[in-house]
């Protein structure tokens, strides 16, 4: 039996944030129809846990992928904690919640405040701040006859903390690729 991952959105006229919190998560896969539908799946967890998602919209998106021109399109960054989802409305207009239907939204479905903003605030603030996110190894997000964004896999690239030894402590150095720690060579 699969689980849900904790979901996060926020919009503005044009486009929807989702943000699904996963983290190490591995084989993630991420689907976005046209009609509004955004499907996930992925394995995360000491055990390797299947959690799936899926997710009707209040409305359709367009999941057209253009990075070469740098056009506005829906748009995926997956992670080591989370898989961020640009989504861009087929229509530029706010809605009133982000599933369609009169039920009520499920548990596992949050607003995302950090990066919400008010209707009548959106002219006077600029873009969202990504925090750095790079977004230069998309998928085919479709529109190119699959009909959804493809599978992803998650990037190796981890941040590492780097600290300033105190006192007379010798620096250790970190050997790429592995958690294995050795003494560095004294400096000169």
């Amino acid at each position: 039996m699969s689980r849900h991952p904790e979901v996060k959105w926020a919009q503005r006229s044009d486009k929807v944030f989702i943000t699904v919190l996963l983290p190490d998560s591995k084989n993630a896969k991420v689907n976005l129809e046209p009609e509004g539908v955004f499907t996930f799946s992925a394995n995360a967890g000491a055990d390797n846990n299947l959690y799936e998602l899926k997710l009707e919209l209040h409305d359709k998106v367009n999941v057209e992928f253009l990075f070469f021109f740098g056009k506005k399109e829906s748009k995926i960054n997956i992670g080591v904690r989370s898989i961020f989802c640009i989504l861009e409305k087929a229509e530029k207009v706010w809605w009133n919640k982000l599933l369609r239907g009169d039920g009520k939204t499920p548990h596992y479905v949050k607003v995302d405040w950090d990066k919400w903003v008010d209707e009548d605030e959106e002219n006077g603030i600029g873009d969202l701040d990504l925090g750095g996110m790079d977004f230069s190894n998309f998928g085919n997000m479709g529109g190119m006859g699959d009909g959804g964004m493809g599978d992803f896999e998650d990037s190796d690239d981890e941040e590492q903390e780097v600290t300033k030894p105190e006192g007379d402590a010798k620096p250790e150095e970190v050997v790429a690729g592995t958690s294995e720690k050795k003494e560095a060579a004294p400096s000169t």
